[in-house]
């Protein structure tokens, strides 16, 4: 399972009437990492939320996100999407955008640190698919092969955090890469953008991974249904996709096979242990020991007596929601695994020791 930090709030901030929406996110931007002024980066929220939202949440925020990628040093470039703007950001360790939302007042009401989105002209873009899935358009890419057309069809499945049709990291775009080559070999596939990336208005603390992931691939896999019933229909999940591949194929079985690349068997809690452990272990400057402590003491207490539906999320793994984490304990892929009778393919990464 792989993440991004992610930060899944909403909140609405006071801004001044006479900026841009760009000006105020990149107000927003210099005040909190450059100058470190949490007052004033703080003042840009709106009232009714600061009530909820503590500013010792935002100024830990800020701390753990220069432990984690280094000191901030510039705005490369800033993208618009609608209310949506992107500070394409770099940091001494990485590059990610710096999303922020606003309302039609000017106020912000959403920030997320996600990675990097590339913008190009849709509209020349022929391989581009919209697909609606319940409040939202799916935006993706379908790519159909004209010539040695095997008939055969993938759909991608992300991995956790906010991600893109592509799942970049960093310069990686593992999912473009391998769609390009099925594409090369006569197989179709589409890969979408995540609604935690294009639509995080719509993740809340009542949302589960039915609403981040369940719900958008039953909504794509139903579209292909009806509109390609000559296609043999092949999911293909990673991570956090791959470990939900079983409830996705339990509600549409009109599925001929599952690919499961680097998808965890045992509760994402644990394994979110063993990475930061790990990680610590192999780059202690990239995750430190007291951030080992403090995942260690949120999972402690999420599968303590102590964990129950009205849990702070503060107290919690990721921010994330006490319903959301609920789902994920009482969910178990291996059960629903042995009831499945079609062809399976489980895919993990090795590591060559020298």
């Amino acid at each position: 399972m792989n993440f991004f930090l992610k930060i899944f709030f909403t909140f609405t901030p006071f801004l001044l009437f006479s900026q841009s929406k760009k000006e105020i996110g990149s107000i927003f931007i210099e005040s909190l990492f450059i100058n470190r002024n949490i007052d004033k980066s703080y003042d840009l929220f709106d009232s009714s939320i600061t009530n909820e939202l503590p500013i010792n949440e935002l100024r830990a925020t800020e701390q753990q996100i220069k432990e984690q990628l280094g000191s901030f040093k510039r705005v490369i470039e800033i993208n618009k999407e609608n209310n949506i703007y992107y500070y394409y950001s770099e940091f001494e360790k990485s590059k990610l955008d710096i999303q922020i939302s606003f309302n039609e007042d000017n106020k912000i009401i959403g920030l997320f640190f996600i990675p990097h989105k590339i913008f190009e002209n849709t509209n020349a873009d022929n391989n581009s698919l919209n697909i609606k899935s319940n409040d939202i358009e799916l935006k993706g890419t379908f790519l159909e092969p004209l010539q040695n057309n095997q008939k055969k069809l993938v759909i991608f499945f992300h991995g956790s955090g906010p991600q893109d049709r592509d799942e970049t990291i960093g310069e990686n775009k593992p999912l473009k890469d391998i769609a390009e080559y099925l594409f090369s070999s006569g197989i179709a596939s589409y890969r979408f953008d995540k609604r935690t990336l294009t639509n995080p208005e719509t993740f809340d603390n009542n949302s589960t991974v039915e609403e981040e992931v369940i719900n958008d691939a039953v909504n794509v896999i139903n579209y292909f249904n009806e509109n390609y019933k000559d296609y043999e229909i092949i999911l293909i999940g990673h991570s956090l996709g791959g470990y939900l591949l079983p409830k996705i194929f339990k509600k549409n079985n009109n599925i001929s096979k599952l690919i499961f690349l680097a998808a965890n068997a045992r509760p994402v809690q644990e394994v979110i242990v063993d990475q930061f452990i790990y990680i610590n272990k192999i780059n202690p400057s990239s995750v430190s020991n007291e951030s080992v402590e403090s995942i260690k003491k949120q999972v402690n207490y999420l599968n303590s007596k102590k964990f129950n539906s009205n849990s702070d999320n503060s107290a919690l793994p990721f921010n994330l929601s006490a319903k959301y984490w609920e789902y994920l304990i009482n969910y178990n892929p291996l059960t629903l695994l042995k009831s499945i009778n079609i062809p399976m393919l489980f895919l993990q990464g090795g590591k060559t020791i020298r």
